[in-house]
């Protein structure tokens, strides 16, 4: 089930293709032990998606890798 902490939603993020900021990602997919962010950039086109994983063991969610 895809949800999202709206507590933190990144913004402006640069497109990885053209380097443009782009708004808010178009999906958000959480789970226990990562967080994922699709992203479409409208100057280009170009979709992508950004995962962080989360270490397990420590329940603040500190990011091991994006």
């Amino acid at each position: 089930m895809a949800t999202a902490d709206l507590g933190y939603l990144p913004r402006k993020n640069p497109c990885a293709q053209c380097g443009q900021p782009i708004p808010a990602p178009d999906w958000i997919e959480n789970s226990a032990r990562r967080i994922s962010y699709l992203w479409h950039c409208k100057a280009c086109d170009y979709r992508f998606e950004a995962v962080a994983f989360f270490d397990a063991s420590h329940p603040d969610r500190e990011a091991l890798a994006a």
